[in-house]
């Protein structure tokens, strides 16, 4: 680059011997030159990776948001991206150290079932930058993308509840694991604010990995459910959700989507969607190194910071009431304000 910016400056004095040129107008031209040149270098392309779960990029809920903000990244700055699926957990480790191996810039994990796969390559490769969404690594290189999944949750869970005409609201869970029984937590706390007497109704799809991504399952769950008197089902099941929609659809019942704005799936039939801004997190996480400020830590996002949030759009507008809507605003002005404390799964498994 030196090189560069010293023929042109050399041309350029060339050619003041030879025209004159006022010394000041040679040095304006000349910080001009090194200021573009330096400028291009810092606009260079940067490299991500993203592992997604067995969910894949289509799950219309997090791995669907996570490669919408890659995308993002791509477009707005010029990024390479490159995305595979794992077919396993057991996959995670060997797609992660194939990106860390290779000249990307950052690594992104989707999904806390790669925690554990994450702290080994980041610790094998401490001069590679990571980020994992939902799950936490204490690493300088690794930066944590946690989202507050209760605060969400019980907002939908007072949605549900001022619905319901039958005074029974449902759960569906995916995995059965802590992260998902935050979501379950909170959403029944919801439910309660409004309703001290309402039934909540619960299910997990499964077990193991396969929970994420089993509609029919989680089809059949749902069904049962409202079967049994429940008309609002919430569900944090990944692309296992989809099976949710097909049954409210089917019986004529509400259905609360997840983590991506789902409402355009099946119109008319989803009260709403719990959002976690997984896309924003994935894109800032690749801004800051294209601007060279990453750092590792734990990022947060929760009402506060609007990193998570019920929806309302064109799809759901008419089913989703005004009074409904300024209630469940007036309750996240209180979670925010520290007026209501919701109760979160993780500190009750600390006790």
């Amino acid at each position: 680059m030196c090189d560069v910016i010293s023929n042109h400056m050399n041309s350029l004095i060339r050619f003041s011997k030879s025209k004159c040129l006022d010394k000041c107008l040679l040095m304006v031209f000349g910080f001009f030159l090194a200021s573009h040149f330096f400028g291009a270098a810092q606009a260079s392309e940067i490299r991500v990776g993203l592992v997604l779960d067995k969910g894949g990029k289509d799950d219309k809920s997090f791995n669907s948001a996570a490669y919408l903000g890659a995308m993002k990244a791509k477009d707005e700055l010029k990024s390479f991206v490159k995305y595979v699926e794992a077919t396993d957990d057991n996959a995670f480790e060997s797609l992660l150290r194939s990106f860390a191996q290779k000249n990307f810039d950052i690594v992104i994990a989707v999904g806390v079932s790669q925690t554990q796969a994450v702290k080994k390559i980041a610790g094998q490769y401490p001069n590679k930058r990571f980020a994992i969404v939902d799950g936490e690594v204490q690493a300088d290189n690794v930066r944590s993308l946690l989202f507050q999944e209760h605060e969400g949750s019980f907002i939908v869970g007072a949605i549900a509840a001022q619905t319901s005409k039958t005074g029974e609201v449902g759960f569906i869970g995916g995995m059965d694991i802590p992260l998902i029984r935050r979501f379950q937590k909170g959403y029944e706390a919801g439910a309660r604010i409004i309703n001290p007497n309402i039934k909540i109704r619960s299910n997990f799809v499964g077990m193991t990995e396969d929970a994420w991504n089993n509609p029919a399952r989680a089809k059949e769950l749902a069904v049962a459910q409202y079967n049994s008197g429940v008309d609002v089902i919430f569900s944090a099941a990944g692309a296992s959700g989809t099976g949710l929609f097909d049954a409210a659809e089917e019986k004529k019942k509400f259905a609360i989507g997840v983590d991506s704005n789902q409402n355009w799936v099946k119109p008319g039939y989803i009260l709403t969607s719990m959002v976690k801004r997984v896309d924003q997190a994935v894109y800032t996480a690749c801004k800051d190194v294209a601007d060279g400020h990453f750092s590792g830590g734990v990022q947060r996002f929760g009402l506060a910071n609007q990193g998570v949030d019920y929806t309302v759009d064109s799809y759901n507008e008419k089913i989703l009431p005004l009074a409904i809507r300024k209630r469940a605003d007036e309750l996240k002005k209180q979670i925010i304000a520290g007026k209501i404390q919701v109760p979160d799964f993780y500190n009750e498994k600390k006790k």
